[in-house]
């Protein structure tokens, strides 16, 4: 395999999830970024916790999905992540604002 087979079908890869990632997003009611992954999920809690100086974050996602094209199940019902960096937590809008997403370009030339 080429390194341009290998672009181009990993530019495939992740037009696929970005295609899912907006069929799924009315779905859920959260956004959660960390340095590794994103997700979307419908109960969110976050912990701080610190041991003398360093400070970390516990968060615990049910009924999620995660942004990873090489996962092949993306739908997970428990995640548990733990964080030593910054992390966000958003509350999706209503659904009549978030039909907004725009379709993603076309990957053919």
């Amino acid at each position: 395999m080429s390194v341009e087979d290998l672009e181009k079908y990993e530019a495939e890869m992740e037009l696929q999830l970005y295609k899912e990632y907006r069929d799924v997003l009315p779905m859920f009611k959260y956004v959660v970024e960390t340095e590794r992954r994103f997700y979307l999920a419908n109960d969110v809690k976050v912990e701080t916790k610190n041991a003398g100086a360093k400070v970390w974050f516990e968060v615990e996602l049910n009924d999620a999905w995660v942004w990873d094209m090489h996962r092949p199940a993306r739908f997970v019902s428990h995640v548990k992540v733990v964080t030593f960096r910054d992390m966000n937590v958003e509350e999706l809008a209503q659904l009549a604002e978030r039909d907004l997403i725009p379709d993603p370009p076309s990957l053919e030339s």
